[in-house]
């Protein structure tokens, strides 16, 4: 590396107490709102079983290889997004870890935003605000999401739940943290699952989601599989380089990553039973889009017994979910500011925090007061959103491949343990994937969103 090309690694720095830890919190970074309020929606607006085999396949080939690329960068570095592609691939590669912390502030800028939606109806769910007299659903979600008064304390109330726990650092904070948090979303998730599973007329939902009809298999599928893949598994925005950095040399990235696949995979299959055959058992239509959760599932338990516990249980998941997502959100960029400025932990969390929540302020009011004011369409919460997820996250991760698969390639084999005799196979098939399958397909990704 040229000696002008930033500041040396740190000689100490906070690792993982455990592997089970490190897989927890990586875990969570990638089990979010994708996982438990957005895979089942679009698994429901595509064909249900069909695209749950798309999903699978692309997970465990292309998104599971760029994940392994990601922590390779990280715990080789030992650095956060930017100074780890600096350090490996020289100054010119510095702007890929620039990219990943300006997506990754730009979604918890709204994320936060729909996080604290997430805890105002749990709150009214156990208090019973969302019962029959609170009107239709689809009218109340529109009164409350306008009403800047409910919408921004919420979203101060979730940005504080988040600070709190990145200020803890990364053993005390973030692995504790979700030590805890995880299993509880597992056993939520399972509860709500069986519930719904167990609910005269959900075989029809069970059918829908489990038998894949291929000949409704479509390109369209194909290319919002690939897209759900990638912004479930928490790719091109720097927070599994950042998690991979507290990683110590003597753990298996390839088998942790796929643990943390299999995890976010398993939230997400979770998700599905719990939400579609409860869809169907209440007659309702599975196709609703991203007003699913908010719109339709409120209708839903309202017909079930104990519906508001079942219902209010829903929305913690959802808030949990949404708050081990936003910590990853969060800490690159404090990684960002400790390693390559200095500052002190405690500072720099709260400044940042500071100044994603003074943008979610405008994102909140996209959606009631400043409703009338649209950028190509859009309000600004929904263009971020749309940015974000269809430009910013799979642009970082095709560099993520282009950089791992032809520039660093050989350090990163060296890095994993594949240089062996016994691993090659294994290296050259990874590096085939980042080197070829995965930009094809993210480049389709971007092609398509540009298209649209």
């Amino acid at each position: 590396m040229d000696k002008n090309d930033g500041p040396a690694a740190p000689l100490r720095r906070e690792h993982w107490a455990s592997r089970i830890g490190f897989i927890m919190a990586a875990a969570g970074s990638a089990v979010g709102l994708g996982n438990v309020w957005r895979f089942p929606y679009v698994a429901g607006e595509n064909g249900g079983g069909v695209f749950l085999v798309v999903y699978l396949a692309l997970v465990f080939t292309l998104g599971l290889s760029i994940m392994v690329a990601e922590f390779t960068i990280g715990r080789a570095a030992q650095r956060n997004p930017v100074g780890a592609c600096r350090t490996l691939g020289g100054r010119r590669w510095a702007p890929l870890g620039y990219l990943g912390l300006v997506a990754g502030f730009l979604i918890l800028s709204f994320y936060v935003v729909v996080a604290g939606w997430t805890l105002t109806y749990a709150f009214k769910l156990a208090t019973g605000g969302l019962g029959a007299s609170a009107g239709e659903p689809a009218e109340t979600f529109a009164a409350f999401v306008a009403d800047p008064l409910q919408t921004i304390p919420a979203a101060a109330v979730f940005m504080v739940l988040t600070v709190a726990i990145v200020l803890g650092g990364v053993k005390g904070g973030i692995e504790r943290a979700n030590l805890v948090l995880m299993p509880l979303l597992f056993v939520i998730l399972v509860g709500l699952a069986v519930r719904a599973v167990t609910l005269p007329g959900a075989g029809a939902g069970l059918s829908f989601y489990l038998a894949p009809d291929f000949s409704a298999l479509s390109i369209d599928t194909l290319t919002r599989a690939l897209g759900q893949a990638f912004f479930s598994l928490s790719i091109g925005l720097g927070a599994m380089i950042t998690y991979g950095s507290y990683l110590d040399r003597g753990q298996n990235i390839p088998r942790a990553a796929g643990w943390v696949a299999g995890l976010d995979t398993l939230a997400a299959i979770l998700a599905g039973f719990a939400i579609l055959p409860a869809v169907f058992a209440a007659g309702l239509n599975p196709e609703a889009g991203p007003g699913l959760a908010f719109v339709v599932l409120p209708t839903v338990f309202a017909s079930m017994p104990l519906g508001e516990f079942f219902g209010t249980l829903f929305f913690i998941l959802l808030a949990i979910a949404a708050l081990t997502s936003s910590i990853s959100l969060l800490e690159p960029l404090v990684a960002y500011f400790i390693d390559e400025h200095g500052l002190h932990r405690g500072k720099v969390t709260v400044l940042v925090a500071f100044a994603a929540f003074a943008l979610s302020v405008p994102s909140a009011l996209s959606l009631g007061p400043w409703s009338g004011f649209t950028v190509f369409g859009k309000s600004l919460l929904d263009l971020l959103d749309a940015v974000t997820a269809g430009i910013l996250l799979p642009a970082g991760g095709l560099l993520i491949a282009i950089f791992v698969g032809w520039v660093i390639g050989p350090k990163a084999i060296f890095e994993l343990g594949l240089a062996k005799p016994e691993a090659s196979a294994a290296a050259k098939v990874w590096l085939w994937i980042l080197r070829l399958p995965a930009p094809v397909a993210i480049a389709w990704i971007l092609i398509t969103w540009a298209a649209a």
